[in-house]
């Protein structure tokens, strides 16, 4: 089972945990990821980019498309953000002929040409729908049983329904319950697990953006979660990181620790919690864990 893997921009970056966990339990669940075939490969362009000029990003996106069809492998994301623009990108594209041919014309420059046959999934999705819930069972050597687990898609992988195949594949809209299940942990059903986590607008209406992470985070600890689990490094990083924002603005502590998905999976498979990166989170998830016998 060998993708293209695009690891994204905030991976490396904002959240260098993400990537070596990533690493990791794909290596375990049997995964061979060529990041060879997407080098150079530019950022979507997280969306920002399209609201300016939507046919640059879509070229740049085209551009990685057409790389990964070179190789003839599907493309894997851990960003949801990059799920969620590259699938609105290729739905353009492929739907649109004359569209298609303008922007092969600019790849052309490059020897390159999309032709619309480019599968693009996020880890989630190939954990749940290649590799499969119970090829995965055995590798739960260590089960989280009894901690209780929010569930965050954030906006990305969720919408528009159209453009990320979720008519055809309905159980996508409950893939981390799933995992979250899988692992032995109990999902916590919360008001906010499919809205905006808050970054889009950091930079512009930054208190409208703190006052949603306390929504989200304050909401799920209501419930009686013990942690919230995201496979977007950018919820992650607002829900993480303006935590301590957040509590200050309803003068409580919130504490919600904030999981990547392959930081939750290494866990229940055993993986030393070191190699996860979790002592980098901004809300440590050390209590949380002690619930299920892993010490960080």
């Amino acid at each position: 089972m060998k993708y293209a893997f695009f690891s994204g921009c905030v991976s490396k970056g904002g959240c260098p945990e993400l990537y070596p966990s990533a690493l990791e339990v794909a290596k375990r669940v049997g995964i061979t990821l060529d990041e060879q075939a997407l080098e150079g490969a530019a950022c979507t362009g997280a969306g920002v980019l399209q609201e300016k000029d939507k046919k640059l990003g879509d070229v740049l996106n085209a551009r990685t498309f057409a790389m990964a069809e070179k190789k003839k492998l599907a493309i894997m994301t851990i960003c949801s953000t990059c799920q969620g623009v590259m699938s609105q990108a290729r739905y353009r594209i492929v739907n649109d002929d004359k569209y298609r041919a303008e922007i092969n014309e600019i790849l052309a420059e490059e020897g390159l040409k999309f032709k619309g046959d480019v599968v693009i999934k996020h880890l989630l999705w190939i954990l749940v729908e290649d590799v499969g819930i119970e090829k995965l069972k055995p590798l739960i050597t260590q089960p989280l049983e009894g901690l209780k687990v929010a569930p965050f898609y954030g906006c990305y992988i969720v919408r528009p329904s159209w453009a990320l195949g979720l008519d055809d594949t309905p159980e996508r809209e409950r893939s981390l319950e799933t995992i979250i299940e899988l692992v032995g942990g109990e999902p916590v059903e919360f008001s906010g697990k499919n809205k905006c986590c808050g970054f889009p607008i950091l930079t512009i209406n930054e208190k409208a953006s703190v006052k949603m992470v306390a929504k989200h985070t304050s909401t799920a600890k209501e419930e009686g979660a013990d942690a919230m689990v995201t496979p977007c490094p950018l919820c992650h990083l607002n829900l993480d990181g303006y935590q301590p924002k957040a509590s200050s603005t309803q003068d409580s502590s919130i504490d919600m620790p904030i999981l990547h998905l392959p930081q939750l999976l290494g866990l229940s498979m055993g993986v030393d919690p070191s190699a996860l990166g979790l002592k980098r989170h901004i809300i440590s998830p050390a209590a949380a864990l002690e619930k299920v016998g892993i010490k960080t």
